[in-house]
């Protein structure tokens, strides 16, 4: 651990300075304040990197965790102890996601979804920097921003609107070379600060932030009645926490070429979510930027991470009054190139060739996310995901009506519409049993049904349930049915004590047995 520390501390500082402009953007951001950004970052920053599964990560504040916080903020106004009972809790869910191994479970989740729900998250944050650039108190919401338009513009302030141009044109054009020495967020942070300040603007700006150690905040003493509320919020920040944390772990395995322990890494980020309810601060995620630049600077093992942290601290204690300068609409510059960055443009891209159904997944989640509720969004994403994944999977399956084996080595004639054989191949489940049940009115005049799943992979609970409906139906005609299934099926089937229709079915393991026992039986009923 000891052998890189010198590189570790340079890509610590380095990391240190991209995240403090975003730290007090996202602080202001939430509606909690810098201060808030601040204390998240470091908290967040260090535990992450003392306790992660990720050497080279470097945590804190995002715009998809702060979207959320802000939405927390404004549903429980006044209301700080509601606020950070959701994010510590937030911390324990992500602890015990890694407890209970669910992280290697994350990457299940579909790409659509994640892309409609970051580019709805960028949305956001563009939207709501709208008042900030130009000057006018913002309202929290995205459809009052929008409807206020009108209004906003003409309130405008002009030398917010200066500020904030100057400040975008920074971000966006700064030549590459002048941004691996120094981050654009940086450089528009000090020059359109001294900006502001030379030219004496009067304009917005952050406030008074403490140049000392955070108060202590205790959580817990919240109104039970909002408990519902609390615990889908701190659900949400944990989900997107998660997602956000572990695709930057990737990320960092590619560029390092090594690999990150998930579970490891959720507990350390829990951790750290957990301990900045107690100061007060907003919660985070793996940040893939700063990362990025934190491996580029040398950092590789968890004090890059720790010293990313003691660089924050140092410049809350030593250079708190010249933060509190900042102009508001320097932040908003810097997080609508935020916004920006955090769309997904590969999907736009790469979506002549997808499937309706998944631009459709796409399409709602991002307009759920921007318009009406974000845990909605995530919800509804795998939701429609999943339908739409189970009804692919259903039309592979193959369900076939045949008449007896041509190659049975019993004396059976294939022609004889008294037989008739079920042959299901592929994954039988709840949304293929349908299939099944329409292939049954062809087989309605049969004397003897063989139900073939041998070929299943899958048999889940409500494709046995279905099974049994099947065969009731054809005992009502009079139709005698055996089933064939697996060693395994079989056993999952008979434990089902309660079913007195496959108590009274013929149940084998192989196609033979079942053609045998027609066999035996129409020879007694030829004697």
């Amino acid at each position: 651990m000891f052998k890189n520390i010198k590189n570790d501390i340079l890509g610590g500082v380095t990391a240190a300075v991209v995240a403090l402009p975003l730290a007090l953007a996202f602080g202001v951001a939430s509606g909690a304040g810098a201060e808030a950004g601040i204390y998240g970052a470091i908290i967040l920053g260090f535990f992450a990197a003392l306790f992660g599964g990720t050497p080279t990560q470097i945590s804190g504040p995002t715009g998809p965790m702060t979207v959320i916080t802000a939405a927390a903020i404004i549903a429980f106004k006044d209301d700080l102890a509601s606020v950070m009972t959701v994010i510590f809790l937030s911390g324990i869910i992500q602890i015990s996601f890694g407890v209970f191994g669910i992280g290697k479970w994350i990457k299940f989740i579909p790409y659509p979804v994640i892309s409609g729900f970051m580019t709805g998250i960028g949305i956001i944050i563009i939207i709501l920097q709208i008042n900030p650039f130009l000057g006018v108190d913002g309202y929290g919401s995205v459809i009052h921003t929008l409807i206020e338009i009108p209004n906003t513009f003409q309130l405008a302030n002009n030398d917010s609107l200066i500020i904030a141009y100057i400040t975008l044109i920074i971000m966006f054009l700064t030549p590459k070379v002048i941004t691996k020495i120094i981050p654009s967020a940086l450089i528009a942070l000090i020059v359109m600060t001294s900006f502001s300040i030379y030219y004496g603007y009067d304009i917005k700006v952050i406030g008074e932030i403490p140049a000392s150690l955070p108060n202590f905040v205790l959580p817990f003493n919240f109104d039970i009645l909002k408990l519902k509320d609390i615990f889908m919020y701190a659900l949400t920040l944990a989900l997107l926490g998660t997602i956000d944390t572990l695709l930057t772990s990737l990320v960092a395995d590619s560029m390092t070429k090594t690999k990150h322990r998930p579970n490891k890494e959720l507990i350390g980020q829990g951790i750290g979510n957990s301990l900045c309810a107690f100061v007060g601060g907003i919660p985070g995620a793996g940040a893939t930027m700063r990362t990025v630049i934190n491996i580029k600077s040398g950092g590789v093992t968890r004090i890059s991470g720790m010293t990313h942290s003691i660089m924050l601290l140092i410049t809350v204690v030593f250079f708190a009054k010249y933060a509190s300068q900042v102009p508001l609409a320097v932040l908003s510059g810097i997080l609508i190139k935020v916004g920006v960055d955090i769309i997904d443009y590969r999907f736009f891209r790469i979506m002549k060739v997808l499937h309706k159904n998944d631009i459709l997944i796409m399409i709602t989640v991002l307009l759920l996310t921007v318009f009406v509720d974000l845990i909605m969004a995530v919800g509804a994403g795998i939701t429609f995901a999943a339908i739409s994944a189970v009804y692919k999977i259903s039309k592979e399956t193959r369900i076939q009506t045949i008449k007896a084996f041509k190659d049975s080595p019993f004396d059976i004639d294939i022609d004889n519409t008294e037989i008739r054989i079920l042959r299901i191949d592929g994954s039988f489940f709840f949304g293929s049993a349908m299939i099944l049940e329409r292939r049954i009115k062809k087989v309605l005049k049969a004397k003897y049904i063989i139900i073939d799943c041998r070929d299943i992979h899958f048999l889940d609970i409500s494709a046995i349930i279905t099974i049994e409906e099947i065969i009731n139906l054809l005992k009502e005609y009079n139709i005698d049915v055996s089933l064939v299934v697996k060693e395994r099926d079989r056993r999952r089937i008979v434990k089902i004590e309660d079913s007195e229709i496959f108590k009274n079915t013929y149940i084998y393991k192989n196609m033979d047995l079942a053609i045998n026992k027609i066999q035996k039986e129409n020879l007694q009923i030829n004697e």
